[in-house]
């Protein structure tokens, strides 16, 4: 929310090609074939259609090579005539590669259409890289809904059970370890080095599909700015490259031209006017999650302020405003009212500046020379429950408040941090609460364009009231006589049940539980309602949990 841009440029509608144009994360490249969608959501790399000519390509060049004299056999880059002794050379040579890993994840995701079961579980592949304190990171997306995590170092043909420490959603980290002291011998731990400038070299070091060994490409760095993180679902510093980074590449390192770790790959642009652009998570974006683990002792996340707002590029919107010539800044719009700023901010303040560094007109701060950058940067540098004191202009008058910043809370919430998604049925009709995860079941990874207009307004728009606060629909109806003539109820809003607003659907049980009236009315959106004769509902659950071999009529987060 902090930005005026980030729910601005989301835009409903028919799909073109602009549509096409999106970031997405790394896939995992599959290790087996999976019956859902992998860990990312951008289509496979490699299309059937041009296997046959990239077969007669490989021929072709075989051919070639057959008129040349005999090479020497090559490994590593050194003659294999030389034996373990020259290989041994080359190991040395490049020892930060022996820190890199590859990843095996199987994974279970939870289908929240049909909350009380799990979908079919699926292996995926991908890369990751040793740190000090006997530690790897790789990509939160990498091992998202994780039943079981392996790791295979390089040139070793042993696979070791990892333990996952913590999954940063925000910022697309994840931190394992291993406890078996065998996988440790003879790794050194990558060394971080500082943000690069532009141009400077970079190379990128993992296991992408196209075989099983390591792989290595080299690109520069073209351009430094706060991006969009797919998987998190927010916008933090990033890098953008051009060396590619395909499937199986997401966790691995990217090394300058001395060896030393300058980020992550997570994630590329897929565009067919696009090609060989990726992104980097910077250093620090990771150091900023290490040090937030080993201060709290678990993953707390990135700090915002809880508002949107507006540029203030305008002379006449400025000067209407009582802002002096010399003064810049942006306007607050909108405050989170579940955000400390609450408190203290005010629709139509101007805030001048944050931490003593005054904001642009536009919304930037300096960044390094010759360069600006998103203010937000500023704030995702903190750490949550970390104080900040910001300028505000309200009334002409200047005023400086200290604020605890803190996480974003969300109305309809980008993650479930790996629980299983709430659930609630009653005489067939199936509550639950709507989440960008469930959004995605529901329509798909295009739900921006193919989910009712009615609930992408309350994804992009609405504002939670409280931090509790949820938005339970109708999900779906199991038929059964009970409810003849609502079967056509499908992600529905439950405003009410018997004249009580449903606060979240721990509310919605409560009531619904303890109810006493001979009926049960719902409350829906667009003035729908629903009514059952209680003790009847209550009998025909039994039956249609039955009937559909559903466990429980209520999931067990709720039972407590």
């Amino acid at each position: 929310m902090d930005g005026s841009t980030s729910k601005g440029k989301r835009k409903r509608g028919r799909k073109n090609k602009a549509a096409e144009d999106h970031r997405s994360p790394s896939p995992d490249a599959p290790a087996a074939a999976a019956p859902a969608a992998a860990v990312s959501d951008i289509p496979a790399p490699a299309a059937a259609g041009r296997r046959g000519r990239k077969s007669r390509r490989l021929e072709a060049a075989a051919d070639a090579d057959a008129s040349r004299p005999p090479a020497k056999p090559v490994s590593n880059g050194v003659d294999a005539e030389l034996g373990p002794a020259g290989w041994e050379e080359a190991g040395r040579a490049v020892p930060s590669m022996d820190a890199v890993v590859k990843v095996f994840c199987v994974h279970t995701e939870p289908n929240f259409s049909l909350p009380w079961q799990r979908k079919r579980q699926y292996s995926s592949s991908s890369s990751g890289f040793v740190i000090g304190g006997r530690r790897v990171l790789t990509n939160a997306h990498s091992v998202e809904h994780f039943t079981q995590v392996k790791l295979k170092k390089r040139g070793s043909d042993t696979k070791y059970l990892a333990t996952v420490l913590a999954i940063g959603t925000e910022c697309d980290i994840a931190l394992l370890t291993v406890s078996d002291d065998e996988f440790w011998e003879g790794v050194s731990p990558v060394e971080f080095g500082s943000l690069p400038a532009l141009q400077d070299a970079v190379t990128v070091v993992g296991y992408p599909i196209g075989g099983d060994t390591i792989s290595v490409t080299s690109g520069v760095v073209s351009r430094i700015e706060v991006l969009s993180y797919v998987h998190g679902s927010t916008e933090l510093l990033g890098l953008q490259i051009d060396a590619a980074i395909n499937s199986g590449n997401s966790g691995g390192p990217a090394f300058n031209d001395r060896g030393i770790c300058v980020g992550i790959a997570f994630q590329s642009l897929k565009h067919e006017d696009a090609e060989n652009i990726g992104y980097v998570i910077p250093t620090p974006v990771i150091k900023h999650f290490i040090q937030d683990y080993e201060k709290s002792g678990a993953y707390t996340g990135f700090p915002i302020i809880g508002i949107e707002w507006q540029k203030m590029e305008n002379p006449d919107l400025r000067k209407a405003m009582g802002m002096k010539p010399d003064q810049k800044g942006v306007r607050v719009r909108r405050v989170e009212p579940t955000a400390p700023e609450s408190g203290c901010l005010q629709p139509s303040d101007i805030i001048l500046s944050f931490d003593g560094i005054d904001i642009a007109n536009d919304g930037t701060v300096p960044f390094r020379h010759g360069e600006r950058i998103g203010f937000s940067y500023l704030v995702s540098q903190k750490y949550t429950g970390d104080k900040a004191v910001i300028k505000v202009l309200r009334n002409s008058k200047v005023h400086e408040f200290k604020i605890k910043l803190a996480t974003h809370k969300r109305l309809i919430a980008a993650h479930v941090k790996g629980r299983p998604p709430s659930y609630y049925i009653v005489a067939g009709f199936v509550f639950a609460a709507v989440s960008v995860p469930y959004l995605r079941s529901e329509y798909g990874k295009d739900y921006e364009y193919d989910a009712p207009v009615k609930l992408l307004v309350k994804h992009l728009h609405s504002m939670a009231q409280s931090p509790d606060e949820q938005l339970v629909v109708v999900s779906q109806v199991l038929v059964a006589d009970i409810n003849i003539g609502y079967e056509d109820i499908v992600n529905t809003q439950v405003l009410a049940v018997n004249g009580h607003p449903v606060k979240n659907l721990r509310d919605l049980v409560t009531t619904v539980e303890n109810c006493k009236d001979e009926f049960l009315k719902f409350d829906l959106e667009y003035d729908q309602i629903v009514v059952l004769e209680r003790k009847t509902a209550k009998a025909a659950t039994k039956d249609i949990l039955t009937t559909h071999c559903i466990p429980s009529a209520m999931s067990d987060d709720l039972k407590a």
